[in-house]
């Protein structure tokens, strides 16, 4: 069995490559989109994507753990690119629902296939096999953070 030290360095080497990677591929990534956006402007889409629309500004600015100030910045450049909407709550009327567009959709559609000549190039060096083999390790560790993050 590994001593606390060296399992403190072999996670600490884990998450610093990973945090390494993000780097990385969001400046990439960044490199892909249409000028005057930013990841931060995807990672709402995306979110939005992947979880359903009607969400606060509060609800996700907590999820992306971010301050709501840099969020509503963030909402307000999609708002004016028309890639979203922010509707009353119905629930709270001191609030708003962000609502994605048609156009909203697309952007993100877009920007994933603007990647795919740089993903063919990491397919060809790292197999999509190796990096499916990697994904539930993954997954599962962010499932795990994610329920961590407010303890």
């Amino acid at each position: 069995m590994p001593k606390p030290e060296q399992t403190v360095r072999t996670l600490f080497r884990f998450f610093n490559e990973v945090g390494i990677i993000n780097q990385l591929s969001s400046r990439l990534f960044e490199t892909r989109l249409p000028d005057g956006f930013l990841v931060s402007h995807f990672t709402v889409l995306n979110h939005l994507t992947r979880l359903g629309d009607g969400r606060t500004p509060m609800d996700i600015a907590t999820a992306l753990q971010v301050p709501k100030t840099s969020l509503t910045h963030t909402l307000s450049g999609l708002s004016k690119a028309g890639l979203i909407i922010q509707e009353p709550n119905p629930k709270d009327a001191r609030s708003k629902c962000v609502m994605l567009t048609d156009a909203g959709r697309q952007f993100r559609a877009d920007a994933i296939a603007a990647l795919g000549p740089d993903m063919m190039d990491v397919a060809e060096h790292f197999p999509p096999e190796r990096i499916a083999e990697a994904l539930p390790l993954l997954e599962e560790i962010r499932a795990f953070l994610d329920k961590r993050r407010d303890v």
